[in-house]
């Protein structure tokens, strides 16, 4: 608003002020209140704390890689649907896509109105399931213990992953556990389940053909065998509980291919766990928002729509 709009507004208050026998402070006070619609809204800068305050479990040592930590984004609207992701970005369980499957889903999520946290976890060569998983879980029961801080409800925290993040969350979907009540730490009371999940071009199989050779390697280690790789092959571990879940892919994705967001849904259907999954013609491995693009660029709006649908944007 220009100043000499921003002068006729406060000079119509204050007639109207003056014909209905308001005070002078009471003028003032609506002409602030007025004044203060106008004025831009601030959030405070993502904040970031360790899973952990005296250390990982497992912590190989004392630098970066070895401290996994949650990043919060936090809407302009904290409360406004009282709903929270935890993303994982990919990276083959050996890097973190961090920006655009990270920082930039965060603040599109914050745009709809939720709260967003980013999920640093620890990584191959140097770290083996279950550390990963141990992350994981970790960011979900402490967003579901301090859900009152944070303005969301404890049973609307939902994990949403790409590629080998897309791995971890439905690892997270399929291998959780309500928590154990004896524990000193109050996080660990919490239940690791996710209450939905959102996959983008996962990797899910890890015995499979159409495996990401990369991402079992990494997470697994070089000779892991038969039983550990059967384990994590999420697609044959869906049950009743495991959470609705939202999926994408695409045709011309050869890296992880388009059967691992296929297995997985198909195992969902089958075992009566509400999913939808879109599978795109065009695009390669790895887009993210990719919002340019005529085609799968829609993911981003068919997701807005299934949250929508199941009451996850409104208090």
């Amino acid at each position: 608003m220009s100043e000499w709009m921003r002068k006729v507004c406060t000079t119509l208050v204050c007639l109207l002020c003056a014909g209905s026998g308001a005070s002078l402070n009471g003028c003032k006070q609506q002409v602030a209140a007025a004044q203060a619609k106008d004025e831009p809204r601030y959030v405070a800068d993502p904040q970031t704390f360790p899973l952990w305050d005296h250390g990982a479990p497992g912590a190989l040592g004392d630098r970066d890689e070895d401290k996994p930590t949650l990043t919060y984004y936090s809407p302009i609207k904290p409360n406004e649907t009282r709903t929270a992701v935890i993303v994982a970005p990919g990276g083959s369980y050996h890097m973190l896509a961090s920006n655009h499957e990270g920082r930039q889903i965060a603040n599109w999520l914050n745009a709809m109105g939720v709260s967003a946290f980013v999920l640093k976890y620890r990584l191959g060569p140097r770290y083996h399931h279950p550390v990963e998983l141990g992350d994981a879980q970790r960011a979900i029961r402490i967003v579901r213990t301090r859900a009152a801080e944070f303005g969301v409800q404890p049973d609307r925290i939902g994990i949403m992953g790409f590629s080998a993040g897309g791995h971890l969350a439905a690892t997270a979907s399929t291998h959780f556990d309500s928590g154990s009540a004896s524990a000193a730490d109050a996080i660990d009371r919490s239940s690791s389940r996710p209450d939905f999940a959102i996959l983008a071009y996962p990797v899910i199989s890890m015995s499979a053909s159409y495996t990401h050779q990369g991402s079992a390697t990494n997470l697994l280690g070089e000779n892991a065998g038969a039983a550990p790789r059967q384990e994590l092959s999420n697609e044959l571990h869906v049950a009743a509980q495991t959470p609705p879940t939202f999926l994408f892919t695409t045709s011309e994705d050869t890296l992880v291919p388009p059967e691992n967001s296929v297995a997985y849904y198909l195992a969902l259907h089958k075992g009566g766990v509400p999913a939808e999954l879109h599978v795109f013609e065009k695009e390669p491995h790895g887009v993210g928002l990719d919002l340019g693009d005529p085609s799968a660029g829609e993911w981003s709006n068919l997701l807005r729509n299934w949250l929508r649908a199941r009451g996850l944007l409104t208090k």
